[in-house]
């Protein structure tokens, strides 16, 4: 048979008619329209509350509260000495800035930048960001460097 706009239909089994709940007997599902028997669910306008557990007390009042949350904590984004040495050989730059290392795609725009001594520095660089570790700010000046802090 060849296929034309006039002989299209759905392949055998796609397409099923949805349940007629409700309307009688010969239909199947008349009587309790698949609601079962009794109780508040089988009744209209039946509205469970979100972690009802059937008067059992709701896991989240069983389970205690604990924890903190700091709303003066300040976040940085920590970025090490050694990290530093890389991006001053590969642009060859003498002075880091927080526009520097943005540019360079290791913190985002607005980030506040924390400076970390895991590394080690070869070459007197001037730093700036918003904060050193004592051994990162140490070791920067040990290498003929100097810190300034935003």
């Amino acid at each position: 048979m060849k296929i034309e706009l006039s002989n299209l239909q759905p392949a055998i089994g796609s397409n099923k008619d949805r349940k007629r709940i409700g309307r009688g007997p010969g239909s199947g599902y008349g009587g309790t329209s698949t609601r079962g028997h009794k109780g508040a669910k089988s009744r209209s306008g039946y509205k469970h509350k979100v972690g009802f557990e059937g008067g059992q007390m709701p896991l989240q009042r069983r389970v205690p509260k604990f924890g903190f949350k700091n709303i003066n904590r300040v976040e940085y984004k920590a970025i090490n000495l050694n990290v530093l040495e890389e991006l001053a050989q590969a642009k060859n730059l003498a002075k880091i800035t927080v526009a520097d290392l943005h540019a360079a795609g290791l913190v985002s725009k607005n980030a506040l930048v924390k400076i970390l001594g895991n590394g080690t520095l070869t070459k007197a660089l001037e730093v700036e960001a918003n904060a050193f570790s004592k051994t990162a700010e140490e070791a920067i000046k040990a290498a003929g460097g100097s810190v300034i802090k935003k």
